[in-house]
């Protein structure tokens, strides 16, 4: 007798739908839409060890989809991806094997383009070193902060995606900022309902801007584009947001730009190690004008729901464009 780990799921016939393993735990309320329109193997179900051997869809949160797994997955078409960022799925095996992924871009835009808003504000008004010098006992005087002033600064958006449009927006009505933006890929005429100027190059962004915030994803190209150069041709009192990934500021480069005062103080939702620790990033938390978050950019109730449903939609419109019902374990 074959062992549970690899005995195939129950089949879907009576039900009449795909199936799909989750290999996360998701919202409830996606958890509960994804079992109305699929057979769904959750990862308490023990037929969900065996995955790879007979998965034709899955829905991921956070787990890794690595070339091993896409290799032992013979029968896999696609993959519905909660979030924006698919970097722990291996892209490049997936389009090998005609594999689609599907993420969620826009659906988080709003909450992270409002904790780009929330970081820039805390820096501008030394939010985090006023905090805890009173919760140290000190006694603050206003004669001793000397925040900025964002009204009217010239915001620098990188990547003129949903997310970077909805910063620029927020910044623009809140704010009346200029806004200066930069991307290379985009194309001409994007934002043509948002007062901008659009620059060709990323210096002619960073020597004007007061705020410079960060909206691509990491890839080699992105990698450390932002390094100590760049830096060096900021402002001195320029604030830098990441909300982004982790990479694409060089953080070494970045605790020399403060060493040396070259940039006012940085905002990170990201980091080259996540979750950030003490251990790797105390060196730079001595600087009293950085905030540090452990990418929680996405991390509201709504959004999570949000982003849930809408990897579950678009994995089930993809399905249903195929026409595909899974019977025994064949697609007719």
């Amino acid at each position: 007798m074959a062992p549970a780990a690899t005995t195939p799921p129950p089949s879907p016939r009576a039900l009449n739908r795909p199936t799909v393993y989750l290999l996360d735990t998701f919202h409830p309320q996606a958890t509960a839409r994804a079992e109305s329109l699929f057979n769904c193997i959750h990862p308490s179900d023990p037929a969900h060890r065996s995955w790879r051997e007979h998965a034709r869809y899955l829905l991921v949160r956070g787990s890794h989809v690595t070339a091993e797994d896409v290799a032992s997955a013979p029968h896999l078409r696609a993959i519905g991806k909660q979030g924006v960022g698919i970097e722990k799925i291996d892209a490049a095996a997936c389009a090998a094997k005609g594999i689609k992924v599907f993420n969620t871009p826009g659906v988080n835009a709003r909450a992270v383009a409002e904790l780009v808003v929330s970081l820039t504000t805390g820096l501008a008004r030394q939010i985090r070193p006023i905090s805890v010098r009173i919760d140290r006992g000190e006694i603050i005087k206003k004669e001793q902060c000397n925040g900025l002033i964002l009204h009217r600064c010239t915001v620098g958006v990188i990547g003129m995606g949903n997310i970077g449009k909805t910063v620029a927006r927020i910044f623009r009505g809140g704010y009346e900022s200029n806004i200066v933006a930069y991307d290379p890929y985009m194309a001409q005429g994007a934002w043509e309902d948002l007062p901008h100027k659009r620059v060709q190059n990323l210096e002619d962004l960073l020597s004007v801007s007061d705020v410079v915030t960060i909206h691509v994803p990491l890839t080699p190209e992105t990698r450390g584009l932002i390094g100590i150069e760049e830096m060096r041709g900021m402002k001195r009192n320029a604030l830098l947001i990441n909300t982004a990934r982790g990479g694409i500021v060089d953080e070494a480069a970045l605790v020399q730009a403060l060493d040396e005062g070259l940039i006012w103080g940085a905002g990170l939702d990201c980091h080259e190690q996540e979750p950030p620790t003490k251990d790797r990033y105390e060196r730079l938390w001595q600087h009293q004008n950085i905030i540090s978050l452990p990418h929680v950019g996405a991390a509201t109730a709504q959004t999570q729901m949000e982003t849930a449903l809408a990897a579950v939609e678009r994995l089930h419109t993809y399905v249903q464009s195929r026409e595909t019902i899974e019977v025994n374990d064949v697609v007719v």
